[in-house]
């Protein structure tokens, strides 16, 4: 399996699909960047010349933030929203929707699936043994 951003692609996948197993990268982007390396977009990854692959490792290395430091920029990002306080970095600690999503309803994957409605309110009485 080649390896391009500490990431193994997987071999039998078409290399532009490949590219998008790196965090950071997604479809236009994996166009991009092979238009950018002159490499074949519909070769598939394992029929590869190391010099292609050394090419599109260079590109993805010097121009683009993938995999752990993109991570570790997003997550500063929101660290910094936290430390002054904001209305963003609050929603964050609360573990709410940040981005002005109601929240009466619809908002039970970003808190967790959580479900407190109840039934009718009664329980059924006791069965006699």
């Amino acid at each position: 399996m080649p390896r391009i951003a500490g990431v193994e692609i997987p071999e039998n996948k078409k290399i532009w699909v490949a590219l998008t197993y790196i965090y950071g990268i997604g479809r236009t982007l994996s166009w991009k960047i092979l238009r950018e390396a002159k490499v074949n977009p519909e070769l598939k990854a394992k029929d590869l010349k190391p010099e292609e692959l050394n090419r599109l490792k260079e590109i993805i290395e010097k121009n683009y933030k993938v995999e752990g430091e993109l991570k570790r920029e997003k997550l500063m990002n929101i660290k910094k929203l936290k430390d002054i306080g904001c209305w963003r970095g609050l929603r964050h600690i609360k573990g709410l929707p940040v981005r002005g999503q109601r929240t009466r309803t619809n908002s039970r994957t970003v808190r967790g699936n959580v479900r407190k409605t109840v039934g009718s309110g009664r329980r059924p009485p006791p069965q006699p043994k």
